[in-house]
């Protein structure tokens, strides 16, 4: 269904290692392509061997209000239904997986009538999210919501399982003892990596144009939003004097229409938005591109440290990387797979596109092989689910 793969490609290894996984999941989510088109308040979907219970919940896009209504009928439901849990699945383990924090309400309540352990999976350190990346104030009544949910799981969990390797403090200091503490970051699935899956005609041949006239693309994948500071990757084209060099951005987001208005009011003839491409596409699309950018906004938040799946991608196609981000860790740096920039600084990323067109062909190559051969060792899904269940089997 789209954008939220980490549960699936998680629960599909375990299947393979012979355990029963039941995902439950809201009929609606704005992240997702497609939604569950389920008519009922729970109903059962066989996916790869992958129990899939959708709860019904009413329809919403964005954020704001309604997505609050959402998450609060997802969460109440499970909550009065948690007998429903025991009974018809009778789990060993529970794992409190949202982004939001309140699922943790439910997922302890059936644990606990289940005689099961109870797992608090953290994507990202909710409220502090909304709060330093939205602007929303530590007094407004859905993150006073959201941190007494986060100050709950920490308080109840069994183990506290984090995507983020450097949120130790900051979860003590909400309540956990840290001997729960475990960090598992995000993967890749290695038997999907198909680079012979070609992009569309169209696409490619507007790449291969380019590919024609001698010129070097550097390219980003992934969502248009705010936080990926994509304003400093057409900044950086707009100031880059070398001609021998194209600058493309693959992917759809919020932010689409005010990148393409200031591509265009700065009168710029070598960077384009080229569109979203289907996921099961980017390894071919990426095989074609000469060098990788991903990039954030300078925030505090990320100190906690960053696992972004695209940045996975990015090392697994073998392709030198650069990255403008300041974060609590730098896979780029210990992968030896790029060069590693200040964000939200163009001239240190126009000096960086400088520097990869001066490396040869031979510099450039050793610099993915070091990227694939990195996330290979320490993030591929078959490793991480392993890890996960060793984590389980400490009992």
């Amino acid at each position: 269904m789209g954008m939220e793969y980490r549960p699936y490609y998680l629960a599909r290894q375990w299947v393979k290692l012979g355990h029963v996984v039941t995902i439950v999941a809201s009929t609606q989510s704005h992240i997702r392509k497609f939604n569950s088109t389920a008519k009922s308040d729970f109903e059962e979907e066989i996916i790869d061997d992958i129990r899939y219970v959708w709860v019904r919940t009413s329809k919403y896009n964005g954020n704001g209000v309604k997505r609050f209504l959402n998450m609060l009928s997802f969460s109440s439901k499970l909550w009065m239904n948690s007998l429903r849990f025991l009974k018809l699945y009778n789990p060993d383990i529970v794992i409190a997986s949202s982004t939001y924090t309140i699922d943790n309400y439910p997922a302890m309540k059936i644990a606990r009538i289940s005689n099961a352990k109870y797992f608090y999976e953290v994507h990202d350190l909710w409220p502090l999210s909304p709060m330093e990346l939205g602007g929303m104030s530590p007094k407004h009544p859905f993150i006073k919501i959201m941190q007494a949910g986060e100050n709950f799981a920490y308080k109840y969990a069994d183990k506290v399982i984090s995507m983020l390797p450097n949120t130790k403090q900051h979860m003590h200091s909400h309540g956990l003892d840290l001997s729960k503490w475990r960090y598992i970051p995000n993967g890749i699935c290695v038997d999907e990596w198909d680079e012979n899956i070609q992009i569309n005609e169209e696409l490619l041949s507007k790449i291969e144009s380019f590919k024609e006239k001698g010129k070097k693309i550097i390219a980003y994948t992934g969502t248009l939003g705010l936080a990926n500071a994509l304003d400093n990757f057409i900044y950086a084209a707009a100031k880059c004097t070398d001609k021998n060099i194209v600058f493309m951005i693959f992917g759809m987001g919020p932010e689409e229409e005010n990148l393409q208005n200031l591509i265009n009011s700065l009168g710029l003839e070598n960077i384009f938005l080229m569109g979203a491409v289907d996921k099961i596409m980017i390894p071919n699309l990426l095989s074609k591109l000469d060098y990788l950018y991903i990039g954030l906004q300078k925030q505090s938040l990320f100190k906690y440290g960053i696992s972004p799946n695209k940045l996975i991608d990015y090392m697994m196609s073998s392709k030198p990387i650069i990255q403008a981000i300041e974060a609590g860790n730098n896979m780029v740096a210990e992968a030896k797979c790029g060069i590693s920039i200040e964000a939200e600084n163009t001239d240190a990323l126009v000096n960086a596109v400088d520097e990869m067109l001066q490396k040869s062909d031979e510099e450039l190559l050793e610099m993915g092989q070091r990227g694939k051969a990195y996330a290979l060792e320490n993030h591929t899904y078959e490793k991480l689910a392993l890890k996960f269940i060793e984590i389980m089997e400490e009992y």
